[in-house]
């Protein structure tokens, strides 16, 4: 049972209705309900396969990309079904950014990659506003300092891997989205580099919405105001993060955080 279903669609970041997903025969998702509010860090746990990471791809549909792909019922975020013939994409994905799992720097410099998107969309823009909008991106991510003196350089070259992450954060930040999607954005990470961007993440906490799939409990125990457990498909207990972790509904919940299976 969501924790948010008093909500109207327009208060809501995410608003999934009887949503199901199958990658050819194979149903990955089965009836999914959920009110994601707006401005805060949900975070999304439950065993390998249990359909995390295949529902934050349908929020900016990039599983729409495989062919075999096909879904049914709707998601909304902030009032409006993203399953609309109307919708395109190029606009869904500048108000939805993603961080996956492994930084992905693009094989070109710091600038360009903070830019990319944001030359998309505004192809018209002078160097002046660029520069201005490219440091205000480092600086909320906290890398200003650290690459300003090195900005033409590939942002695969002398960064470390929290660094990289960081950098695919700022990259998304031009665009002014409203939400963050993060698929395990830490798991490539050392402790060190793992706590400098739950810390950055949850410094963006507010001014964006931000829906974060995790493997680790812990994480998501520290780093959300709401949770989500799904298990084979489905959502099993949606409700605030120290809630469910001190005192789940579902047994299987429970038996998930307990560590009997996953």
């Amino acid at each position: 049972m969501s924790a948010t279903t008093h909500e109207s669609a327009k208060d809501l970041a995410i608003q999934a209705i009887g949503f199901n997903l199958w990658y050819g025969t194979f149903q990955a998702l089965y009836d999914v309900n959920l009110d994601i509010k707006g401005g805060i860090i949900t975070s999304l746990i439950g065993p390998s396969g249990c359909g995390k990471s295949t529902f934050l791809r349908s929020v900016n549909r990039i599983n729409e990309r495989l062919g075999y792909v096909r879904t049914n019922g709707s998601i909304t975020l902030f009032g409006k079904n993203i399953l609309d013939e109307d919708v395109e994409l190029s606009q869904l994905r500048k108000h939805v950014g993603m961080v996956f799992q492994r930084p992905n720097p693009l094989p070109i410099s710091i600038r360009d990659n903070i830019l990319y998107g944001y030359r998309i969309h505004n192809p018209n823009a002078n160097k002046s506003e660029e520069e201005g909008i490219m440091e205000a991106a480092l600086r909320k991510v906290l890398l200003w300092d650290k690459v300003k003196d090195k900005l033409n350089k590939k942002a695969s070259v002398g960064l470390s891997l929290e660094e990289m992450q960081k950098l695919c954060i700022a990259r998304l930040l031009p665009t002014n989205p409203t939400l963050l999607l993060m698929d395990e954005p830490c798991s490539a990470l050392d402790p060190k580099g793992t706590a400098a961007v739950e810390e950055l993440i949850w410094e963006l906490r507010g001014e964006f919405s931000i829906l974060i799939v995790t493997h680790n409990m812990a994480q998501a125990r520290r780093a959300s105001d709401e949770c989500i457990f799904m298990l084979m498909g489905k959502v099993m207990e949606h409700t605030k993060t120290e809630d469910l972790f001190v005192n789940p509904a579902k047994k299987e919940t429970a038996d998930y955080i307990e560590g009997r299976y996953g």
